[in-house]
């Protein structure tokens, strides 16, 4: 696990290098979340809303909206598919977000309509973390998870 400024970067993990990340899970489907930095830059969630399970997203379309004291925003999806699961846990309590970011707090897996490329506009390994320490240093953002 990478760390920067107190930001988790799990090494093993694909992102969009502004906010999502994407893994890969073994049944082909790809789970999607917010990424360390990002949460602690939007401050304790309050609200999420994820599209139901059987809707097809656009590439670039949001799979779902995050809501703070301060900061409303829809988390895109890298790949057009169909959305398999949602983490339903994230409806009642979206601060899972602030506490566990990669784990718990995933937000949805969706289906991707070509498997062979939805991974193309997505980076992993020292690219990406090399891109999310940049994106970290502009923002000028210092993570700490928020307590239960």
């Amino acid at each position: 696990m990478n760390e920067y400024h107190g930001c988790e970067i799990p090494e093993d993990l694909f992102y969009d290098l502004d906010y999502v990340w994407v893994r890969h899970e073994a049944d082909g489907t790809l789970t999607i979340g917010v990424t360390d930095p990002a949460q602690a830059l939007s401050g304790r969630l309050q609200n999420a809303r994820i599209k139901k399970v059987g809707t097809h997203v656009d590439a670039g379309r949001h799979v779902a909206t995050l809501e703070s004291g301060k900061w409303v925003g829809g988390v895109p999806v890298p790949f057009a598919g169909m959305i398999v699961a949602r983490n339903e846990a994230l409806l009642e309590n979206p601060h899972l977000i602030n506490i566990d970011p990669y784990g718990d707090a995933w937000i949805a897996r969706v289906k991707p309509d070509d498997s062979q490329h939805a991974l193309d506009n997505v980076k992993t390994g020292p690219e990406a973390i090399a891109a999310l320490e940049a994106w970290i240093k502009r923002y000028d953002v210092q993570c700490m998870r928020c307590p239960d």
